[in-house]
C-alpha cells in the first residue's frame, strides 16, 4: 500500500489508500542486484471506482490508458527504468500523474468550417486550364 497521497492538480488529489504498489524482480542492467532485490514497481489504481476523479476525466483516462487498464477498471503502471526501488516508485507515480493531467485537459475547440476565397478558386482553375493546355501541346498533330 502506498501511504502518501498523490497530488495531481489543485482540484484532484488521490488518497494514499487508493494506490497499491507491488515490487517485483526487474530484468536489465544492475549486476547481481537485479537478481536479489525487487526493484521494479507495479502501481495499481482503481480508475473506474475512484471517488477522487470526476467522471469526465475518468472517461478520458480510460481512453488514454488502453491496454494498461484491466476489465475491472484497474490501471496498472509498471516502472523498471531505474536500478533503485525508490526511483522506480517515483517514476510510476509521475507517469500516473501525467496520464491524469492529460485526461484533465479541456477538449479542443470545435472545428469551424471555412470556404476557399473566390481568388483562390479562380487561381486554382486557371492553373488547371494552364496544365491542360500544356498537355494538349504534347500531343502530336492529328493523323487523319
Amino acid at each position: 500500500m502506498a501511504s502518501d497521497a498523490l497530488f495531481i492538480n489543485d482540484r484532484i488529489t488521490i488518497a494514499g489508500w487508493e494506490l497499491t504498489e507491488q515490487f517485483v524482480l526487474a530484468g536489465g542492467p544492475g549486476g547481481q542486484n537485479v537478481n536479489k532485490v525487487s526493484t521494479a514497481v507495479q502501481l495499481f489504481f482503481n480508475l473506474v471506482g475512484s471517488p477522487s476523479i470526476p467522471d469526465r476525466i475518468k472517461d478520458n483516462a480510460v481512453k488514454l490508458a488502453g491496454r494498461r487498464l484491466s476489465k475491472e477498471g484497474v490501471l496498472l503502471i509498471e516502472a523498471s527504468r531505474f536500478r533503485s526501488q525508490e526511483r522506480n516508485r517515483e517514476d510510476a507515480r509521475e507517469r500516473l500523474k501525467e496520464l491524469l493531467l492529460k485526461a484533465a485537459e479541456p477538449p479542443p475547440p470545435p472545428r469551424r468550417k471555412t470556404k476557399p476565397t473566390k481568388g483562390s478558386v479562380e487561381r486554382r482553375l486557371k492553373a488547371k486550364t494552364g496544365r491542360g493546355e500544356i498537355k494538349k501541346l504534347r500531343k502530336g498533330p492529328d493523323s487523319d
